[in-house]
């Protein structure tokens, strides 16, 4: 059984939302962190029915899911002329919009959010394209410290398999391609996800979230995650 245990007081990153009482919060904030193949779904999947048959209502959150903006962003990244200003503000306008009306109401409300990617991975990917780290954090200084972060690192060639096996394509911005690493979408997509590894394990020494070996099997990946997750959460 999931029971409630004592957690570490709700803080923000930076000045946070105004009006938001940290002590109503009461639920808890999973980030499952890492790159297109790295079986960040699935694993999310799983955790759910791990949840809920110990009794924990969940919610899921993630990239590109808001009201306000997932359709405008969706929208915008067609034609792939998107410009990495333009795009950045666009992502932190949609993770704003699901912090104020998916997150922190299901906090207040006892669930378990479960987010697929965070602002970790905004801020990486607008790094990685040349903009300043202290502009992007001080945009996401809104955001909720999770009560865990697992980063799911996976080799970009193992990245690159799993992709093909799904009969998925590379996808554009996930390779790189509007930076103009290289020409070729291959070449461009592991070393695109090379360099956001790197800025990852930048972001592990200051934010100090758990890597998780990716290349294995799911079921290996999944006892870890529980595991961890038990100790956070509290499992008799």
């Amino acid at each position: 059984m999931i029971t409630q245990q004592t957690r570490k007081p709700k803080r923000w990153f930076g000045k946070g939302i105004p009006g938001v009482n940290l002590d109503e919060l009461v639920g808890s904030l999973i980030v499952i962190e890492g790159a297109d193949g790295s079986g960040r779904s699935t694993q999310i999947a799983m955790l759910n029915d791990w949840l809920e048959g110990h009794g924990r209502a969940t919610v899921n959150v993630g990239l590109r899911r808001s009201n306000l903006a997932s359709a405008e962003l969706e929208q915008a990244k067609q034609g792939n002329v998107l410009g990495r200003i333009t795009m950045a503000l666009f992502y932190v306008t949609d993770f704003v919009d699901q912090l104020e009306n998916r997150i922190i109401p299901s906090l207040r409300a006892g669930f378990i959010v479960l987010a697929d990617r965070y602002i970790y991975t905004l801020i990486a990917r607008a790094v990685v394209r040349g903009m300043e780290r202290k502009w992007i954090e001080n945009l996401l200084g809104v955001a909720l410290v999770p009560d865990a972060v697992f980063y799911l690192r996976v080799s970009p060639r193992n990245l690159i398999e799993r992709n093909f096996k799904k009969n998925i394509t590379l996808d554009y911005w996930e390779s790189g391609m509007d930076i103009g690493i290289s020409q070729d979408m291959f070449e461009s997509f592991v070393k695109y996800q090379r360099r956001m590894q790197m800025e990852f394990s930048h972001m592990q020494k200051d934010y100090s979230f758990e890597v998780i070996n990716g290349n294995r099997s799911r079921q290996a990946i999944q006892l870890e995650l529980q595991a961890k997750l038990a100790h956070v959460l509290g499992v008799e």
